[in-house]
């Protein structure tokens, strides 16, 4: 036969955490960006990486850039003459990196 111990138990938590879902979680983070957009400086920093090295591996490579493209009806706007300045939509564009950080990194 089986034995179970049954236990009570209280863990304090400290004033200054709270404890939340991972949906919630998930909810928070989408709304912080939400209607936030990012320069290509943003974009490097968030990154790690140069915009030379942005845009060979994320921004030019057609597989991507048919996803990316506002004029595909994607959410980065790509200038189209000297002096215009990227775009990107951070929300859907973070979530696009995490998607395809693999293909990114690895050069697939």
């Amino acid at each position: 036969m089986e034995q179970l111990l049954d236990v009570n138990l209280s863990i304090p938590i400290p004033a200054d955490k709270i404890l939340i879902s991972k949906v919630e979680l998930q909810e928070l983070r989408d709304q912080s960006l939400s209607g936030v957009y990012w320069s290509m400086k943003d974009l490097e920093k968030k990154t790690s990486r140069k915009s030379e090295w942005i845009k060979e591996k994320i921004l030019y490579p057609s597989r991507f850039r048919k996803i990316l493209d506002s004029e595909n009806g994607g959410y980065v706007f790509y200038p189209k003459s000297k002096g215009q300045n990227w775009s990107f939509h951070a929300a859907k564009t973070a979530a696009f990196l995490d998607k395809h950080f693999t293909e990114i990194f690895n050069g697939q």
